[in-house]
């Protein structure tokens, strides 16, 4: 049966109230909370927040819910026994530094609303929900069901999450997840999470005379480029000549930051650019920046190993040239480098945070074997906890890449190109899922950024796609 339907009319009797829930979904402060980590909420008490609001609004409008025990969650409407599934995110990254506003007050201006998790994703996982509210409010007919499926920890990279919803529910027949870019994104880089940890074993952390590295600290995720970074020197060195050498470096490179003079030494901020972990050379790493600096400087034994480590395999190093791992491929293109956390402590342990991006044909063990043997020069070990989502990639004849492809094309009259990434979606996630949207081709991406909004008019048009691609998977 034949159906027309003026979907962007359906979504300007909607929009009003989606932007009162989306402003009320975002003003939770979904971050991962170890703190409050209990029964229901394994994530934290203000991501479990935001899965109950979303879950509340979707059975106040007539979808059936299930809770995974605070893991994952999913929003179903329609009959039939195969699944469609929209995969979505309720946590969001750490606010940062910088922002024009409180990031978890949400502020519409000049056509943006600005908040964290606007764009990455709570405002796409709204307008997906309103989406299905469209088809449901219309009674248009389906022989599929289709699920909105909620993640909880999708920013952390481990995907416990979801592996427990799966390990309970059906994996829907396709699907996508509305938590990237237009027109269709069907491969994704495989992503490498691992650390670089040392203890303080023998070497001597402290000295008779100069400078030691009391602290060095950086950045919030591994999938960040970290926007801060701060150390702290102690010692009898010469203070003023480090502060004016500190002026003179941030002069020339023209990055913000500042040195301070303590009791015991002297502590030096400086100031980077935030943006995703899979476009590290877009941001400007504090903590990197920072390294840069420090190996000038004549340190103690422990803290010159560290920012050894770093200057020699990791600055200036965004595609894993350093480490002999620039590699390429012809659907992936460039394998990149993001170290998202530093963390020193003088007798302490000393971390580093290593978010690895690797091409669809690249294989890990050369690139664990290469990272062992930086690590391993300087007196470091890869901890055993590391995360490995591999490669994804969906042939682009599949019926779910063809349908996208079409109705892309109709709202927009542009031509629907498949597109790889270095991101890393809950697309993968499902046996067949793509990434689909929000963002359009020439938008600006704010994710993981401060002041990280939607353009209003834009989320509306990705609301009318959203709505015609699910009926038209699922009808």
């Amino acid at each position: 049966m034949h159906v027309s339907v003026q979907w962007r009319n359906e979504v300007e009797k909607q929009y009003d109230t989606y932007l009162e829930k989306v402003k009320e979904f975002l003003s939770i402060p979904s971050v991962h909370d170890e703190t409050s980590v209990k029964d229901g909420a394994p994530f934290g008490q203000p991501v479990a927040d935001a899965l109950e609001y979303i879950l509340n609004y979707c059975e106040e409008i007539g979808f059936t819910t299930h809770n995974v025990g605070g893991y994952a969650a999913h929003a179903e409407y329609g009959t039939g026994e195969e699944i469609i599934g929209v995969l979505c995110h309720v946590d969001v990254v750490p606010a940062g530094d910088g922002w024009t506003w409180d990031p978890f007050k949400p502020e519409l201006r000049d056509g943006k609303l600005y908040a964290r998790g606007a764009i990455d994703d709570k405002g796409p996982t709204m307008a997906a929900v309103f989406a299905l509210k469209i088809i449901k409010e219309l009674g248009l007919p389906l022989r599929r069901r289709v699920r909105i499926i909620f993640g909880t920890d999708e920013e952390s990279g481990d995907w416990v999450g979801l592996r427990r919803y799966f390990a309970e529910q059906p994996m829907p027949l396709m699907g996508f997840a509305p938590d990237a870019e237009f027109p269709i994104i069907t491969a994704e880089k495989g992503i490498l999470i691992c650390h670089l940890v040392q203890d303080v074993g023998t070497l001597s952390a402290q000295r008779e005379s100069g400078w030691t590295l009391a602290s060095f600290q950086a950045g919030n995720r591994e999938n960040m480029v970290a926007d801060k970074a701060e150390a702290v020197l102690t010692g009898d060195g010469d203070v003023f000549a480090v502060k004016e050498q500190f002026q003179s470096y941030l002069m020339k490179r023209r990055i913000r930051g500042y040195a301070e003079e303590q009791n015991d030494g002297v502590r030096l901020v400086l100031e980077g650019i935030s943006h995703h972990g899979m476009e590290p050379h877009k941001g400007l790493n504090a903590g990197l920046e920072l390294a840069r600096f420090l190996h000038a400087l004549d340190l103690d034994e422990r803290g010159r190993q560290l920012i050894r480590l770093i200057h020699d395999y990791f600055v200036d190093s965004f595609f894993g040239e350093k480490l002999g791992i620039d590699i390429e491929d012809d659907i992936n293109g460039k394998l990149t480098v993001n170290v998202g956390t530093f963390s020193y402590v003088q007798d302490g342990q000393a971390k580093l945070g290593v978010n690895i991006r690797y091409p669809v044909k690249a294989g890990t063990s050369e690139i664990m074997g290469k990272l062992k043997a930086a690590a391993q020069a300087f007196g470091y070990t890869v901890a055993p906890n590391v995360i490995d989502q591999k490669p994804h990639y969906v042939k682009h004849d599949h019926e779910l890449v063809k349908t996208l492809q079409r109705v892309y094309e109709a709202h927009t009259g542009e031509e629907a190109t498949l597109l790889a990434i270095g991101g890393g979606t809950y697309g993968r996630a499902l046996d067949t899922g793509v990434a689909f949207g929000p963002l359009f081709p020439g938008e600006e991406e704010t994710a993981h950024q401060k002041d990280e909004y939607f353009n209003v008019e834009n989320m509306k048009r990705a609301m009318a796609i959203y709505a015609e691609a699910i009926y038209e998977l699922a009808k």
